[in-house]
């Protein structure tokens, strides 16, 4: 993990999430799955007025209720797998959903509970005394956990609630309790998000997410089928950053989480996503990022240019990018002109041209000397647009330091596969892994052979996991794309995606013994635009003598 003084703000100690629960209760109608919302009240203390889904914090007694009883305890029905918290959080929506919406999710005598037994019952008073006073036999077993949401480190009053769901009693009417939730509503997911849309739907984050997610269902047994299990199916506290002005969240699947986690790990809401190639993006005290303006297909919005270091200490420059003058410019700018060392993760020509340009305006401030440019020169097979003759050649496992105050060190890993002479690059104090384009945000790279080696490519992989265990390195920091983190399960899935592909790939040719790439690449990459097929042929191609490979290999 970074140090902690190379962050660029103070530690701050985040609100600690209250308990909470909410119950997402569904019906099936002519027009499709319905989901029932209600309006919270206007002068509530968190999202007041906003849509939101019935629910509410945890109190001591849900958690009494079913503590130190038997699963077949008489007044509840649980499943026998259903873990105590879930319990507990089930035992809260229930009672919540009575006290604002008049909702029971109980039986008597094996019926549903009626609008008319609901009114015998106070909803201010005793809830759990009530319901076992009146017989009912209060439903946890029908009650499905399917997503856990925690609110944003950045925000004062916090929960930690699981979204739960079940199928709304079919003889039960919602009556909103007109002090905390007014307005009940039944609703198709998409047509929600679409009023949201023209403004005339107030919900918050999690419930467009949710929301978002419901539109994949057709019909309450769909959805219920999604929660057969006693784990959410995922679950997530956002980070937030700005974007074009404006505030905005990101889940942990979402390509900037993995930055924001980096930048703002305390949750402040601080660091601005627009990509822009004007100025470098600090991301920590001693690392900074310059984005090309060279933003395409095959670049993104651009080559990221990462300047590790500080002023004490001088500057290493990773992959200074093409020729193009105002970029070299802006380095040596965000240098001040100390640049120790020049490193090129490999020699394509968006990441290494560049080098000399920069070398010609920049200095060590201890020397005078100009900086080397560092790299392993090109392969036999490298395209012509791709030749680099590096001043000094590195080996795996050379360590380049700056020292000064602090000391940055990153260890050379040398990791072919994209292209022959590919190196990564590890800041060791900080956990961070430089991965050229080996590991990109968004995109999987292109192996392009020859001078590209599916087998290599995968290695490498196996040696990036094993460095970032080593080192207990987080964060990825890909030539193209926001930071990545959870390194090592971004690997992880990163080869196994590969290793599917180059099923598919297998399952073409069998497919089609006799036939040509463009009938494999149809088959094998059906899930891939169109307009990408093209590229995918240059993979398909690695994967294709990667198969003969192992094939040979086997005898």
């Amino acid at each position: 993990m970074p140090r902690q003084n190379m962050q660029l703000h103070p530690y701050r100690e985040p609100a600690v999430p209250r308990a909470a629960a909410t119950v997402i209760l569904l019906r099936d109608s002519a027009h499709g799955l319905e989901v029932l919302m209600t309006k919270r009240s206007a002068t509530a203390s968190f999202a007041p007025g906003a849509y939101v889904f019935p629910g509410g914090g945890i109190d001591l007694a849900d958690a009494q209720r079913h503590q130190n009883r038997p699963a077949d305890e008489p007044g509840l029905s649980v499943r026998p797998t259903q873990p105590d918290d879930l319990r507990t959080a089930t035992l809260a929506a229930i009672r919540e959903s009575f006290e604002e919406l008049g909702i029971l999710l109980a039986t008597k005598a094996g019926e549903w509970a009626t609008d008319s037994d609901i009114q015998s019952l106070d909803r201010h008073g005793d809830f759990y005394v009530q319901c076992e006073a009146a017989g009912f036999t209060l439903r946890a077993d029908h009650v499905f956990s399917f997503t856990r949401w925690i609110t944003d480190r950045d925000i004062g009053k916090r929960f930690d609630v699981p979204f739960l769901m079940a199928r709304m009693p079919s003889n039960q009417t919602p009556v909103a309790d007109e002090s905390e939730q007014f307005e009940p509503v039944w609703i198709q997911p998409a047509e929600g998000l679409a009023a949201y849309e023209r403004g005339e739907f107030n919900i918050i984050y999690p419930t467009i997410k949710t929301l978002q997610e419901l539109c994949r269902f057709k019909a309450v047994d769909d959805a219920l089928a999604a929660c057969a299990h006693e784990k959410p199916l995922y679950v997530v506290c956002p980070r937030s950053a700005t974007l074009k002005g404006r505030e905005v969240r990101y889940m942990d699947h979402e390509p900037p989480f993995g930055e924001l986690a980096l930048v703002c790990p305390d949750g402040q809401t601080l660091h601005a996503l627009d990509w822009q190639s004007e100025r470098a993006v600090p991301l920590l005290k001693n690392v900074q990022r310059l984005t090309c303006a060279n933003a395409g297909v095959m670049t993104g919005p651009g080559t990221n240019t990462y300047i590790v270091g500080t002023p004490d200490t001088g500057y290493i420059v990773i992959d200074p990018g093409p020729i193009d003058a105002a970029h070299t410019a802006r380095l040596a700018a965000a240098t001040a002109g100390d640049v120790r060392a020049i490193i090129c993760t490999h020699s394509h020509p968006d990441h290494s041209p560049g080098a000399p340009d920069l070398q010609a305006v920049t200095r060590n401030a201890l020397t005078g000397q100009v900086p080397p440019i560092c790299g392993l020169p090109h392969g036999p097979d490298a395209r012509p647009d791709s030749h680099f003759a590096p001043d000094r050649v590195v080996h795996d496992g050379d360590r380049w330091a700056l020292s000064g105050d602090t000391t940055h060190t990153l260890q050379v890993l040398f990791t072919p596969g994209h292209t022959q002479n590919h190196v990564c690059l590890l800041l060791e104090e900080d956990g961070l892994l430089f991965s050229g384009d080996h590991i990109l945000n968004g995109s999987t790279t292109i192996i392009n052979p020859d001078d590209g080696h599916m087998g290599d490519y995968l290695s490498s992989l196996d040696k990036l996991k094993a460095a970032c265990t080593a080192h207990s390195a987080d964060f990825i920091l890909p030539a193209h794309g926001h930071v990545l983190d959870k390194a090592t399960t971004v690997i992880d899935k990163l080869k196994a995606h590969r290793l599917n592909r180059e099923a598919k790939v297998k399952a073409a040719l069998d497919a089609y013994p006799n036939g040509d790439m463009d009938q494999w690449v149809a088959h094998a990459y059906q899930d891939t635009p169109q307009v990408l097929w093209p590229l995918a042929k240059r993979s398909m191609l690695a994967h294709i003598k990667h198969l003969k490979e192992l094939a040979e290999a086997a005898g």
